[in-house]
């Protein structure tokens, strides 16, 4: 019965055109329900979902953004696998945190990229941050993604399967140029290059997010950047912030991001500095001897 939900939720998951990582997300929540009653998903009634929902919030204190997955996971599988229709899906709720993202300064960028003591590292890191990429965008970036004449890269991989092309810029190019160079690995831009570091060339798969992550925090750390929380992540917050800053239109840098609402991209408005500096001087002259 355990194996008989999983493979039916998802089957409709993927009807419904969910990507690989939100169909994991979603049986993950579903599992742990599952695991919490030790009892199977049609045996759970709707007292007992209010009675989980509830723990998770006020016991567990899960953050909103846990929370928020877990509605949406067990939501999803008791309306369109179990077809249930009750009020307590409805009711669910949890309000999105409005906490603005963590952003580096050019100079950080620099420095960041320097401390990175491996060339294969170090080559995703400037790439996620020329190109504005999320981690498992770049993660998986091959050789017929890259468009050398028009300085193109093609995401195939981006958010909800939107695919979208994003500007090279031309020093990033020879840079992967002389990384694939290293490897000539006939697909993958990054293969993973095993514990000894001399299978790339054969490599099955890409390289382990975590070995990115872990460069990433001890470079971090080395260059004693001063946002303690900021993550692969943060590079490409600091790309839209900087693109920004540099004068480009906020509606291209939406599409660049690959972001579908353009209230997503607004954020970016907040985190730039040349408008406020250019306030703070004009206040400045207007209050003038007050």
């Amino acid at each position: 019965m355990m194996t008989d939900w999983y493979d039916r939720s998802i089957k409709v998951l993927q009807l419904n055109g969910k990507g690989e990582r939100t169909q994991q997300a979603y049986t993950r929540a579903v599992r742990m329900l599952v695991e919490f009653f030790a009892n199977t998903p049609d045996q759970i009634s709707e007292e007992d979902l209010q009675q989980y929902f509830l723990h998770r919030r006020n016991v567990d204190h899960w953050s909103p953004a846990t929370l928020r997955i877990c509605y949406c996971g067990i939501r999803f599988f008791f309306e369109h696998v179990l077809r249930r229709n009750w009020h307590t899906l409805a009711l669910i709720n949890v309000k999105r945190e409005q906490r603005l993202p963590v952003v580096l300064t050019r100079e950080e960028v620099r420095r960041l990229l320097g401390a990175v003591r491996t060339a294969h590292n170090q080559t995703f890191l400037a790439t996620v941050y020329a190109c504005g990429l999320r981690l498992q965008e770049a993660q998986h970036l091959e050789v017929n993604d890259i468009d050398s004449t028009r300085k193109l890269v093609h995401v195939r991989l981006g958010k909800g399967a939107k695919a979208r092309n994003v500007p090279l810029p031309a020093p990033t190019l020879e840079r992967l140029r002389r990384h694939w160079r290293t490897h000539r690995h006939p697909r993958l831009l990054f293969p993973a290059i095993g514990r000894g570091g001399n299978a790339a060339s054969r490599a099955a798969a890409p390289m382990a997010k975590s070995s990115v992550q872990g460069a990433f925090r001890r470079a971090r750390d080395e260059a004693r950047i001063r946002a303690r929380d900021a993550s692969v992540h943060a590079r490409r917050h600091s790309y839209a912030t900087h693109l920004l800053e540099a004068g480009v239109n906020l509606r291209t840098i939406q599409r660049y991001l690959g972001h579908a609402h353009l209230e997503t991209t607004r954020v970016y408005l907040h985190l730039t500095s040349d408008g406020a500096d250019d306030a703070r001087a004009r206040i400045e002259c207007v209050m003038e001897g007050v």
